[in-house]
C-alpha cells in the first residue's frame, strides 16, 4: 500500500513549455491542414489572430479534439502559444448578466442538488420534497430557457443547484454562476483546463467554497458568493491526468478521484506506454493541504520490455477512478470503482470495487470482477467501471453496494463481507463503449440501469481525424431491477433513432424522482420513463438550434456523461457530446411545467 502524506507542488504557469518547440509541433501535426486553402479549415493567418487560450480549448475539448488527442499537454500548450496571441478572450456581453449580481448561498438550503448526487449514497434519487415535480407535471415539461457555452462543441459538466442558484463548469474551463429562474450570469471564473466534474459546494467560514477539478490535474476552491479563487492545487502531475469524477466531502476534508486517458496514446508507436496510476486524494478544504493520496495501483511503474518500435514498455498502470466516491459513515469507509489496467502486469485492483479507510486512505478490501483487463495494447475487453457504487438497502434492511460495468453487468456487493457478490445481472451486451457507462440510479425499490452498447464504423476524414459513424439501429435500453435479488421488474426498449448521425445508445447517467426516471440518449433526446412499467411519459428532442439567454449561438446534440438534475420544479440537462461519434452541441437546457 502506497499512501502519500505530503504537500503538493507549487503552481505552474499555464503555458510553461521551454522543452517543446511550438513551431516544430505545428509543422508536424498542424501544417498539413492549416497551410491549405479550405473553407472547412481555418488558415494559419486566421489562427494567428486568435487568443492562445481559445486555441488550446479547441484542442482540449473543442473542434480540434480528435486531431489533438495523441498530443501531450506540453505540445498543446506550445503550439497554442506559437500560433495564437496573448490577448484575452472576449468576455460575456453585459446583457448576459443579471441586473443584481449578488450570489446568496444558505447553509440550510431546502432545494439542493449538490455534486454528483443529492446524497452521499450516489443513488441519484431526488425525493418529492426537493424535486418539486409530480408525474403529471413531468408530462407537461416545456423549455424555460437555454444557456450556450461559447466556443464549445461539448457540454458535459452537470449543474449544482442550491435554492435557486446554479454553479456549472464547461469544456472551455469557464465556471459560471447563474440564477436558476432566468439563466442570467452573476460571475465567471476561468479555470486552467476543461471542467466536466460536478461542482461541490461546502460551507467555508461565513461563506461557501466551490470544489471541483479540471481535465489537466488541477483542483480548485472558489468562493461561491464572488467567484474569487481561494486556492488551486495540482494534485496529479502525470500529463494525461483527468479529474473527471466529482469530489465528495466530509468533516472538513474533500476526497478527489483521479483518472486518465493515457491508454488512448498506446496507438502512437512513439509513446512509451504506460505510467499513470489512479488515485484518491484527501485534501483539507480550508487551505487545500493534501492529507493523503492512495494509489489504486500500488506498485510504481517500471520498464518491463520494449515495443515493436523499440520504445520502452512501462507497467503496471491504469485503474483510473472515473466517478464520484461513495461515503459510508457507518463503517468509516469510502468506496471507489476503478477502470482497467493500461499495460502489463495486470493488477487485482483494476475493474474493481475498493473500500478505503476514511481517515488514512488505506485499502481495507477490494473486489475485482474482471481479471487481466488491459486495454488497448494488450487486447483486454476494456470493461471499466465508469459509474459510482450506490449504497442501497434491501426490503429486509440489508446494505448493498450496486454498480454497473461496461461489460453490461450490474453487480450487488456485500459491504460486510469484503465486497462478496450477492447477485449479478446482465442488462446489455457490453464492450469498450458498451454496457453501463456513467451511472445507475435507485429509488429504494428498484435499481435502474441504462446501457450504451453503441456501435458504428470508423474512417479518417479529410483532415486526418478518425471519425466514427454510429449505427442508428443498435444500442440503448433501460432495465429496472429489484434490489433484493436483481430480478428484472421491466425492460424499456430503446426508441427509434432517425436523425442522421444519431444512435439510440443510453450511456448517460440516470436520475430518478418518485414515479419517474430520466434518461438521455445519443440521439439527443431526454426521456422520462415511468418507474412502474418503463413507459415513456415525456420526450424532448434537443437536436436543434436554440435562442439562448446569454446571446451565445448554441445547438443541442448527443446526451452523454452527466444526467439530468431535478430540483425545485425544474429539470436541467446538458446537450452535446461528440467524443465517441455523437453529435456536437454546447447548450444547457432548463425545463419547468408548461415552461413557466
Amino acid at each position: 500500500m502506497h499512501i502519500v502524506r505530503a504537500g503538493l507542488l507549487c503552481l505552474l504557469p499555464v503555458f510553461a513549455s521551454a522543452a517543446v518547440s511550438g513551431e516544430a509541433v505545428y509543422a508536424k501535426r498542424c501544417a498539413v491542414c492549416h497551410e491549405q486553402i479550405s473553407e472547412r479549415v481555418p488558415s494559419h493567418e486566421s489562427l494567428k489572430a486568435m487568443p492562445a487560450t481559445r486555441i488550446l480549448r479547441a484542442m482540449d475539448f473543442g473542434a480540434m479534439m480528435s486531431i489533438a488527442y495523441p498530443m501531450s499537454r506540453e505540445e498543446r500548450e506550445a503550439v497554442a502559444t506559437y500560433i495564437g496571441t496573448t490577448a484575452k478572450d472576449t468576455p460575456p456581453p453585459p446583457e448576459a448578466f443579471c441586473s443584481d449580481r449578488r450570489v446568496t448561498v444558505s447553509d440550510k438550503a431546502r432545494f439542493v442538488w449538490n455534486g454528483w448526487s443529492p446524497s452521499g449514497d450516489n443513488t441519484r434519487f431526488q425525493p418529492a420534497s426537493a424535486a418539486g415535480l409530480t408525474v403529471d407535471q413531468v408530462k407537461n415539461l416545456k423549455l424555460k430557457w437555454a444557456f450556450g457555452f461559447d466556443g464549445d462543441v461539448t457540454a458535459f459538466a452537470p449543474p449544482t443547484f442550491l435554492d435557486g442558484q446554479i454553479f456549472i463548469g464547461s469544456a472551455g474551463g469557464a465556471i459560471q454562476a447563474l440564477r436558476a429562474e432566468t439563466g442570467c450570469l452573476q460571475w465567471v471564473y476561468q479555470a486552467t483546463g476543461p471542467v466536466r466534474s460536478a461542482i461541490l459546494a461546502v460551507p467555508n467560514g461565513a461563506r461557501h467554497a466551490l470544489l471541483f477539478g479540471d481535465q489537466t490535474g488541477w483542483f480548485y476552491a472558489l468562493e461561491a458568493e464572488t467567484g474569487t479563487l481561494l486556492w488551486k492545487k495540482k494534485i496529479e502531475d502525470h500529463d494525461t491526468a483527468r479529474l473527471t469524477g466529482a469530489p465528495i466531502a466530509h468533516d472538513g476534508i474533500v476526497y478527489v478521484p483521479v483518472s486518465s486517458w493515457e491508454e488512448t496514446r498506446a496507438g502512437n508507436p512513439d509513446y512509451e506506454c504506460c505510467s499513470f496510476r489512479g488515485s484518491l486524494v484527501a485534501m483539507r478544504i480550508r487551505d487545500g493541504q493534501q492529507l493523503w493520496k492512495s494509489w489504486t495501483v500500488t506498485d510504481v511503474p517500471k520498464v518491463s520490455g520494449k515495443t515493436a518500435a523499440g520504445k520502452a514498455k512501462w507497467g503496471p498502470s491504469g485503474a483510473s477512478i472515473w466517478s464520484a466516491p461513495t461515503l459510508d459513515l457507518k463503517r468509516k469507509l469510502i468506496y471507489v470503482t476503478t477502470g482497467d489496467n493500461f499495460s502489463t502486469p495486470a493488477t487485482d485492483t483494476s475493474d474493481a470495487l475498493l473500500a478505503l479507510d476514511l481517515a488514512t486512505g488505506k485499502i481495507m478490501w477490494s473486489k475485482q470482477v474482471t481479471e487481466g483487463d488491459m486495454s488497448p495494447g494488450e487486447r483486454g475487453p476494456d470493461f471499466d467501471f465508469g459509474s459510482s457504487a450506490m449504497m442501497v438497502k434491501t426490503p429486509e434492511g440489508k446494505d448493498l453496494l450496486v454498480a454497473g460495468q461496461k461489460s453490461g453487468l450490474v453487480y450487488a456487493f456485500d459491504p460486510d463481507k469484503k465486497g462478496e457478490i450477492v447477485w449479478q445481472v446482465r442488462v446489455g451486451k457490453g464492450g469498450g463503449t458498451g454496457g453501463v457507462q456513467w451511472g445507475t440510479a435507485s429509488d429504494g425499490r428498484n435499481i435502474y440501469a441504462s446501457v450504451s452498447d453503441v456501435t458504428g464504423t470508423r474512417e479518417r476524414n479529410a483532415e486526418g481525424a478518425m471519425v466514427r459513424h454510429l449505427d442508428p439501429a443498435k444500442g440503448g435500453g433501460l432495465t429496472a431491477l429489484k434490489i433484493s435479488d436483481g430480478s428484472k421488474a421491466w425492460f424499456a426498449q430503446p426508441e427509434n433513432c432517425t436523425t442522421p448521425g444519431c444512435s439510440p445508445a443510453q450511456s448517460g447517467a440516470l436520475t430518478v424522482i418518485p414515479g419517474v426516471v430520466f434518461s438521455g440518449s445519443l440521439d439527443g433526446h431526454l426521456r422520462a420513463f415511468s418507474t412502474e412499467d418503463g413507459k415513456v411519459l415525456w420526450n424532448f428532442d434537443s437536436v436543434r438550434d436554440f435562442k439562448t439567454v446569454n446571446g451565445v449561438k448554441a445547438k443541442g446534440g448527443a446526451m452523454d456523461g452527466a444526467g439530468a438534475v431535478v430540483v425545485n420544479g425544474m429539470v436541467f440537462i446538458n446537450s452535446g457530446y461528440p467524443r465517441f461519434g455523437g453529435l456536437p452541441g454546447n447548450v444547457l437546457l432548463a425545463f419547468t411545467p408548461d415552461g413557466k
